[in-house]
């Protein structure tokens, strides 16, 4: 025969775990978001080339997303339909993977330009500011389709006396191969480089345009424009 008190003790128990097994089947259950990046990681970058880092100095002052996709998810458009790519998002927010892989495009090896400080603007050739106001997956030709990627950046150059030198929009279109997330990355990756591949390469033409300044001197180093997000109204 159990005693009293060993019953209440089992008794006790039992709603304990009972109690337990209750809230933990309230929790709700979701998948976790699987993340993805375009622009290339760390590895990715390169040490320059011999002699890079001698030329005009570029200021990069800034870079506008619009509000819909300057987060961490991945918009898509369907006619006049908005949404995200559902458990799949940007590792960091498209503002600063995009503005980081601006950076790396300026740096790259065999580069005719140095990219300055924003406290550098005084010895820079040519200021650059970026306004990116496409970045979205178009599904275009129906939503079981592969969707086009389409990344277009205006982008204004001046001189750091304020003087106009050039502004026009830069738009990349790639189609993924597949409609699948992996092959949706691969296609902004692509479209991004190719924007900023023919940003850097105008960027670098104005800035061989411009006379040096008598007696400047550069020195290298990493530039840390700011990322601001444009609202809509």
């Amino acid at each position: 025969m159990r005693s009293p008190r060993i019953v209440v003790r089992a008794f006790v128990g039992a709603a304990l775990v009972l109690s337990l097994g209750a809230c933990v089947s309230l929790l709700p259950k979701s998948k976790p978001a699987q993340l993805y990046r375009f622009g290339g990681g760390p590895a990715a970058v390169q040490a320059p080339a011999p002699g890079a880092g001698t030329g005009p100095g570029v200021v990069l002052v800034g870079v506008d997303f619009p509000r819909a996709a300057a987060g961490d998810g991945i918009l898509t458009l369907t006619g006049d339909q908005a949404a995200y790519i559902a458990e799949s998002r940007w590792v960091a927010p498209a503002t600063t993977l995009f503005q980081e892989a601006a950076e790396r495009a300026f740096d790259h090896p065999g580069s005719r330009v140095r990219l300055l400080n924003r406290g550098d603007i005084g010895a820079a050739a040519v200021l650059v500011r970026m306004d990116v106001r496409d970045f979205q997956a178009v599904y275009d030709q129906g939503a079981g389709a592969a969707p086009e990627i389409v990344v277009g950046a205006y982008a204004r150059m001046t001189g750091a006396d304020g003087r106009l030198l050039d502004a026009r929009t830069f738009t990349s279109r790639k189609r993924a191969a597949d409609n699948r997330v992996s092959a949706i990355v691969h296609a902004f990756d692509e479209a991004s480089a190719e924007v900023l591949a023919t940003i850097v390469a105008e960027t670098e033409q104005q800035a061989l345009s411009v006379p040096p300044k008598p007696g400047a001197a550069f020195t290298n180093s990493t530039s840390t424009s700011t990322t601001t997000v444009r609202r809509a109204p």
